[in-house]
C-alpha cells in the first residue's frame, strides 16, 4: 500500500506539500525531509493497535492505522499527538469516551484480542506443573525493532531484564516469550539462544497474548505492546524502555520521559491510544470503522494459525495448481479460504492416482494432518484411517454465491463451504448446516444482518452464478405459473437428496399435478453448456411444459411465477427469498423447516424456521467468502456488491464480455478432451 511513496511525496511537493509517511521507515525519513525542506503538512502513520486476523509481514488486510502530525507514538524521543493527547484530553468531560474504552477494555479480555489474531488460545492445562508459583514473563522483542530504536529499549538488553525480574521475584517461576514474527521466521529475536539463562524457561509456541498473559502475574518489557496489554488482563507491568504506555503512573519504569507528568488512569490511556488516536477501517465488510465494531469482526472471522498439513482428495485436476485461468502470481483454487494453513502445507492429491490413500501417505499424512474431500465424493480407506485415528475430515463444496460464470467452466468461486459433520446436500446424514439450523439461537443483531444481505441480493438480483440475462416475461395472465427447474442429473444433491429421480420425472410429475397452469422449465446453466448431464429434448419437454427458458436470469422468471417446483435446486431457496411458494420432491437442505411443501420429510429437523433464520444459518453462518480482486476474506455483503459491479462491466463492455466467453468456450473444449482422455 505504501511501497510508492517516494513518487506519492515528489508529487505532493509540487501540489498540496502534504507529506505522508510510514513511522520510522525510509518513507518516513523521507516525508519528514520533505517537510522540512519544503515545509506543508507532515504525517505519519503505523499500524493500530488491533491491526489485523494474520501477521503484518504476511500483508494480513489491516483493521486500524494511526495517524501522528508531530511524530510517531513510540517515539519517545521527541513529542507525538498521541503524547499530547494523554497529557493535555480533559477526560471527565467526556464519559461517553471512557465508557466506550471500559467496553472495548472487556471486549479485548474476553474475546482474547490482541494486535494480531491468527494464534492458537493457550490449552487449558499449560502452567498446570507450576500452577502454585508465581510466574513471571519476559517479553522478548525483534532484533532491530524500530520501537526498541526510537523507545530507549536498546539502553537495556533482554538478558539484563532476564536476571532482573530473576533478583526481583525470589521463588518465581520465569518465563521468556518469543516475537510471533521470530516463530514464523520473518525476522530474528532480540535475544539469542545462547543467552537464555537455564531457569528461564522458553515459550516456543505462538500462543493468543491476551490468553497467555492471563496466566501470570507480572510482565517484565522494553516496549511491547504487549505490556499493555497486561495491563488490561491486571498483570503488573515493568518497562526498561518508554513505551507509549509508561510514564503515567500504570507501569513501573526503569527509565522517565520529562515530558510525561500526569498521572492517567487504566481507561484514560486505553481510550487516547486505541480510540482517539486510532483510525479504523473494516476490510471485511468494507466500510468505515471503530473500535466496538472492529473487536465483533475479528471475534466472528477470526482463525488460528497451523502448522498442520492439509491433505485434499476428489478436488479436480484444475483446481489444483495453476492452471489454464490462473496467473502464478495468484493462490490456486482453495488457499484463500484457508488461511489458517501455510501455503506449501496444502497437498492436493490426484484424482487419477489409483490409491490416493498411498499417495498422500508418500506426502507426508499422519495423523496430524487434516483431510478434505470435495463434495460427497467417496474415499473408504481414507475415511476409514480417518475414523480410526480422530482425523478431522472435512468436506468441502461451492457456496450459494459462487461467481459471475459456471464452475465448470473451471472459474474460481468466491464462496465455498467447510462441512465436518456432513455436507449440506446430503440429507441422509446430518451436516453442519443442519446442525446450525437446528440448534442456534440467532440474535437479533445477526438477523438484522442477515435481513439486509436479502434485501441486497433480491435488488441486485444475485443468484449462484450471475451468468444470464436479466429479461422481461410476457406470460399469460389468466393462468398460474409454475417454474420448473431442471438440474445435473448425476450431481451428489441428486444422489443423496433425490435418489433415482430425473428431470423428465420432475416435469412430468408437476403437470400432471397441476393441468390447468402454465409451466416454465428452466434447464440447469451446465446442462445447456454440454458440460453436464441432463438434457431433455425440446420436443420431449414441451409435451410437459408449455415453454422452455434458457438464456434468461432465475430472478427474473421467479419473480413472475407464483410456485416454484423442484427436486433440490437451490432455486427453491432462492424463490423463498422472493416470497414464493416451493415444492420439493427431493429433501434439499432448506426443506422440512416449515417454509416449503414437501414430498419427503425428514425426521432430524423438527424445528420450525422463519425465512430470516433460514437464510441467516445458509447464507451468513455456514459459507466462507472472498473478495474477487483481492482474494481476502470479506463479507457477503461485500461480495454481492463486487459481483454487481463486475456484472456490469460485463454487459457495459463488449471486449471484456468476449474474453469471458472465450474463456468458457476455450475451457469447455479442455474438459471434452479430458473427458475423452479418460475413457
Amino acid at each position: 500500500m505504501f511501497q510508492n511513496y517516494y513518487f506519492y511525496n515528489l508529487l505532493q511537493i509540487f501540489t498540496t506539500k502534504n507529506f505522508k509517511g510510514w513511522g520510522r521507515k525510509k518513507t518516513g525519513k523521507f516525508a519528514v525531509m520533505c517537510h522540512k525542506i519544503f515545509g506543508g503538512d507532515l504525517t505519519l502513520l503505523e499500524d493500530g493497535f488491533v491491526r489485523s486476523l494474520g501477521l503484518g509481514v504476511e500483508n494480513s488486510p489491516r483493521f486500524s492505522v494511526v495517524e501522528d502530525k508531530l511524530g510517531i507514538y513510540y517515539d519517545a524521543t521527541s513529542p507525538s499527538t498521541l503524547e499530547n493527547l494523554l497529557n493535555t484530553y480533559d477526560f471527565d468531560s467526556d464519559p461517553k469516551l471512557l465508557a466506550t474504552a471500559r467496553e472495548a477494555m472487556r471486549r479485548i479480555v474476553q474475546y482474547n484480542i490482541s494486535k494480531y489474531n491468527c494464534s492458537k488460545m493457550l490449552p487449558q492445562d499449560y502452567f498446570a506443573k507450576d500452577s502454585s508459583k508465581k510466574k513471571i514473563l519476559i517479553i522478548a522483542q525483534t532484533n532491530q525493532d524500530s520501537s526498541l530504536l526510537y523507545g530507549y529499549g536498546e539502553k537495556f538488553s533482554t538478558s539484563e531484564m532476564i536476571e532482573s525480574a530473576y533478583k526481583e521475584n525470589k521463588g518465581a517461576k520465569i518465563y521468556l516469550k518469543i516475537h510471533p514474527d521470530v516463530l514464523s521466521g520473518k525476522r530474528q529475536s532480540d535475544i539469542l539462544k545462547h543467552e537464555i539463562p537455564p531457569f528461564c524457561e522458553v515459550i516456543t509456541e505462538d500462543f493468543n497474548p491476551i490468553s497467555l498473559l492471563k496466566c501470570f502475574d507480572k510482565v517484565y518489557t522494553k516496549t511491547s505492546q504487549m505490556g499493555f496489554e497486561s495491563l488490561l488482563v491486571g498483570c503488573e507491568c515493568v518497562c526498561f524502555g518508554m513505551p507509549f504506555y509508561a510514564g503515567w503512573g500504570l507501569t513501573q519504569d526503569k527509565q522517565t520521559c520529562a515530558r510525561r507528568n500526569r498521572k492517567l488512569s487504566l481507561e484514560e490511556v486505553f481510550a487516547a491510544s486505541y480510540i482517539l488516536y486510532a483510525r479504523y477501517f473494516n476490510p471485511i465488510y468494507n466500510r468505515k470503522s471503530d473500535i466496538l465494531d472492529t473487536l465483533e469482526t475479528i471475534k466472528k472471522y477470526r482463525y488460528k494459525k497451523s502448522s498442520k498439513k492439509a491433505f485434499m482428495f476428489g478436488f479436480s485436476l484444475w483446481k489444483h495448481h495453476f492452471l489454464f485461468g490462473y496467473s502464478r502470481k495468484k493462490p490456486n483454487f482453495i488457499q484463500p479460504f484457508l488461511k489458517e494453513f501455510q501455503p506449501q502445507n496444502i497437498i492436493f492429491i490426484n484424482p487419477l492416482w489409483a490409491n490416493a490413500l498411498d499417495l498422500a501417505f508418500k506426502k507426508g499424512l499422519d495423523k496430524e494432518s487434516v483431510i478434505f474431500v470435495w463434495g460427497r465424493k467417496e474415499f473408504s480407506a481414507l475415511e476409514s484411517y480417518a475414523k480410526t485415528n480422530a482425523i478431522p475430515l472435512v468436506r468441502v463444496e461451492d457456496g450459494f454465491i459462487r461467481s459471475l460464470a459456471l464452475g465448470s467452466d473451471l472459474t474460481r468461486p468466491f464462496s465455498l463451504v467447510f462441512d465436518d459433520r456432513g455436507i449440506y446436500f446430503d440429507s441422509t446424514a446430518p451436516s453442519r448446516l443442519e446442525e446450525i439450523l437446528q440448534n442456534t439461537q440467532f440474535s437479533h443483531e445477526i438477523l438484522e444482518e442477515a435481513k439486509d444481505l436479502k434485501e441486497q441480493i433480491l435488488k441486485k438480483k444475485i443468484s449462484k452464478y450471475n451468468i444470464d440475462s436479466h429479461a422481461i416475461l410476457n406470460l399469460p395472465q389468466e393462468k398460474p405459473k409454475i417454474l420448473v427447474v431442471g438440474q445435473v442429473e448425476d450431481d451428489a444433491s441428486i444422489r443423496f437428496g433425490a435418489a433415482g429421480r430425473t428431470n423428465l420425472s420432475l416435469l412430468q410429475q408437476a403437470r400432471e399435478e397441476n393441468p390447468q397452469s402454465y409451466i416454465l422449465y428452466k434447464p440447469h446453466p451446465d446442462v445447456l453448456s454440454g458440460n453436464r448431464t441432463g438434457h431433455i429434448a425440446p420436443q420431449v419437454a414441451l409435451k410437459y411444459c408449455d415453454e422452455i427458458l434458457e438464456r434468461v436470469s432465475l430472478p427474473s422468471v421467479i419473480e413472475v411465477v407464483e410456485e416454484v417446483h423442484t427436486l433440490t435446486s437451490l432455486s427453491g431457496f432462492e424463490a423463498l427469498l422472493y416470497g414464493k411458494k416451493v415444492v420439493t420432491y427431493g429433501m434439499p437442505f432448506y426443506a422440512g423447516w416449515g417454509l416449503t411443501q414437501d414430498k419427503q420429510t425428514c425426521a432430524r429437523r423438527n424445528r420450525k424456521l422463519s425465512l430470516e433464520e433460514l437464510f441467516c444459518g445458509t447464507y451468513l453462518l455456514y459459507p466462507r467468502y472472498i473478495h474477487p480482486k483481492t482474494l481476502e476474506l470479506c463479507a457477503p455483503s461485500v461480495l454481492i456488491e463486487a459481483l454487481g459491479q463486475e456484472r456490469q462491466r460485463i454487459q457495459t463492455h463488449k471486449f471484456y464480455a468476449f474474453k469471458i466467453w472465450l474463456y468458457s468456450f476455450v475451457s469447455r473444449k479442455i474438459q471434452r478432451l479430458f473427458r475423452g482422455f479418460k475413457r
